[in-house]
């Protein structure tokens, strides 16, 4: 099966994406994450302020299958959540990369230390 991964980002091996965009990056999970937890029912965010830190769990997603951490990407402090999730939780399944994103961070960490597009490609 192939799953879609945009040039655009940076990944880590527990599936999220981050996305640099002007002063914050957008965080949320790949195709192929969703795609393995199938129908996804609720998701957990932080809200705007919160402080997390890289590598720590900042919320869930639940689906019919199992319930799964979501993993910071970068330190910082949350700048939006993407409230529509909270309301359509199966955005995350539709559009993992557009309208499914889940949160923003302020950060001034780079994105060294994350997954290019080919090298996340050849971990799934």
């Amino acid at each position: 099966m192939s799953f879609n991964v945009p040039e655009d980002r940076r990944y880590t091996e527990s599936h999220e994406w981050t996305e640099p965009r002007d002063d914050v990056v957008r965080i949320g999970i790949t195709d192929f994450a969703q795609d393995e937890l199938g129908d996804i029912v609720f998701v957990e965010l932080p809200e705007v302020g919160d402080e997390i830190e890289a590598g720590e769990s900042f919320g869930i997603v639940e689906s019919i299958k199992a319930v799964s951490d979501i993993y910071a990407t970068v330190s910082g402090e949350v700048a939006a959540v993407n409230d529509e999730i909270r309301d359509q939780p199966e955005l995350v399944n539709d559009e993992p990369f557009d309208g499914g994103w889940l949160i923003e961070i302020e950060t001034n960490d780079d994105l060294d230390h994350l997954l290019s597009p080919s090298e996340y490609s050849e971990q799934i």
